[in-house]
């Protein structure tokens, strides 16, 4: 049976609870524990797939095929693991669940209500991976307080009533402001945030203080006096240089010790330290190589956050840093901004606005030999680009842009024409493709067979294949022997489009091969 951690956040949303839990975590993993993460985001929408970024930044697919929160991208990263359905539960699913259970009868013609139906359903999927880790922490979205997280806070309050003290551990993350005019750190925002806690019904074991300045031994004492906390279990998180860093900022306030006392667990093995040397090593860089990421969501990096972290993984693993920029791709400048740059990759995405920009933007990295990387998106305009330019397909395009074209060198699938729903309708999870022998990909992988997770609806159409290969545009890699997955151009520093989201199988101890060989053709192409 597992023991449960209870990750809860209050004051002000992305405070960094995934982080938190994420982090804990992995002190966890080191001490030998079998760790699993799972978030329960208070929102009614299904996923978050429909959702625009600037509402809530990356949607990270896991291997089944969910779309879902990208603190799960956090998890698998920090931790190695892959998620899947299981890992993500949402107000919305949830309340779908426990719909379609009472339109089937099965609640024998009870009043269904919030208490017992739905939080029941909640402590449910809070147990669901009991007998596959020891640990499994659980993230609340939102905060302490919120109308819509309620039923999420009121069933972790029956779940540790009906479980064994010790099997609980529950932390709340808050913010510690400093105010500038009074040269004071203010403790009162999170006796609030941990009063409004205890009003639930829930006590935390531990207070993780976000703060931009140390906290000293009488705001630590004064926190824990107030919130009822012991005073070792009020814990700082200042800004770092990476998140990253956490881990190790955790480990010297014992968080990992104060977490195994109260759960009565005694480590497995002994504590290794190497992964807290392998990321001080990351920050001793001098050499950068400047990547442009063309997109259209440029002011918002959490759009794009798995591809952060992918190209600056890759970079260490090569003792080099990454100087992203994100680019937008409708600014009227664009060519000429680019000419600083080592790399150009230009990401998924959907929809016509800003796809000549990114066009223009793979032409560019093309003519003047610029290592380039196309994901999904990104690939496909690849393909349009070689269509229109070399293959001289005049206005060439992907139905999803001009469903009249020509030339529908990117389409939708036929069965796929006929979509009622926007959510969970497209080719979404690990996928495998088969690689050619003696191409780019090939090199890279090392293997004629690889599993990548895609997210998309429309595809390369076979029906182009031959004009594009003859134009110099090669497809590398299948699904099936069918659809197109990977394309290249042989007589190029690095030139390649994958149809897949490559960005989601990163590791922090495995750069993922495409991303690290980008920036090692960038190291090749470096400017002066």
């Amino acid at each position: 049976m597992a023991k449960y951690i209870f990750i809860t956040g209050g004051v002000v949303s992305s405070l960094g609870k995934g982080i938190s839990g994420a982090s804990i975590g992995k002190l966890l993993q080191l001490q030998g524990f079998k760790v699993s993460m799972l978030k329960f985001d208070p929102y009614i929408n299904v996923d978050p797939g429909t959702m625009n970024p600037y509402q809530h930044g990356e949607v990270f697919v896991t291997i089944d095929g969910a779309e879902s929160d990208l603190d799960l991208g956090t998890y698998e990263r920090f931790l190695d693991v892959y998620t899947s359905k299981t890992n993500t539960n949402t107000a919305g699913d949830i309340y779908r669940t426990v719909i379609n259970r009472e339109r089937e009868g099965d609640y024998d013609g009870a009043t269904v209500q919030v208490i017992p139906h739905i939080t029941d359903e909640i402590k449910r999927r809070f147990a669901a991976l009991k007998d596959e880790c020891d640990i499994s922490i659980i993230e609340i979205g939102g905060t302490v307080g919120d109308i819509e997280g309620l039923p999420f806070m009121e069933a972790a309050r029956q779940f540790q009533l009906e479980n064994k003290k010790e099997d609980i551990f529950s932390i709340h993350v808050t913010l510690v402001p400093y105010i500038t005019g009074a040269h004071e750190l203010k403790t009162k925002p999170t006796q609030h945030s941990v009063n409004k806690l205890r009003e639930i019904g829930i006590s935390p074991d531990m207070i993780i203080c976000r703060t931009e300045y140390h906290l000293d031994e009488s705001l630590k004492r004064k926190i824990a006096l107030f919130c009822n906390v012991r005073q070792d279990c009020v814990v700082e998180v200042m800004d770092a240089p990476s998140i990253y860093y956490i881990p190790e900022a955790l480990y010297k306030q014992k968080v990992d010790s104060l977490v195994m006392e109260k759960l009565e667990i005694m480590s497995k093995k002994k504590f290794d330290k190497a992964w807290f040397s392998k990321i001080k090593s990351f920050s001793k860089f001098s050499k950068t190589v400047k990547v442009a990421v063309v997109g259209k969501y440029a002011d918002l990096k959490d759009a794009y956050k798995s591809i952060d972290e992918s190209l600056n993984i890759a970079a260490a693993d090569l003792k080099v840093k990454a100087e992203i920029d994100y680019l937008a791709a409708e600014d009227k400048d664009l060519i000429k901004k680019l000419k600083k740059y080592d790399a150009i990759l230009v990401p998924g995405g959907f929809g016509n606005r800003g796809i000549e920009g990114k066009i223009k933007a793979i032409s560019y990295a093309r003519e003047n030999k610029i290592p380039f990387l196309g994901i999904c998106l990104g690939m496909q305009c690849s393909v349009i680009e070689v269509s229109r330019n070399l293959a001289k397909l005049k206005n060439a395009n992907s139905t999803e842009f001009d469903e009249s074209t020509k030339y529908p060198v990117i389409k939708i699938l036929d069965e796929q024409k006929n979509v009622k729903y926007r959510g969970g309708t497209m080719r979404l999870g690990n996928y495998k493709s088969e690689i050619k022998k003696n191409t780019l990909a090939h090199s890279l992988y090392k293997s004629h067979e690889i599993e990548e997770r895609h997210r998309h609806r429309y595809e390369m159409n076979p029906e182009f294949v031959g004009a594009l290969e003859k134009a110099g545009l090669h497809v590398t890699a299948y699904h099936k022997g069918v659809l197109p997955e990977i394309v290249e151009i042989k007589n190029h520093p690095f030139f390649i489009g994958v149809q897949f989201h490559p960005e989601f199988g990163s590791r922090l101890m495995r750069p993922h091969p495409l991303f690290k060989g980008l920036i090692a053709a960038a190291l090749k192409n470096k400017k002066n």
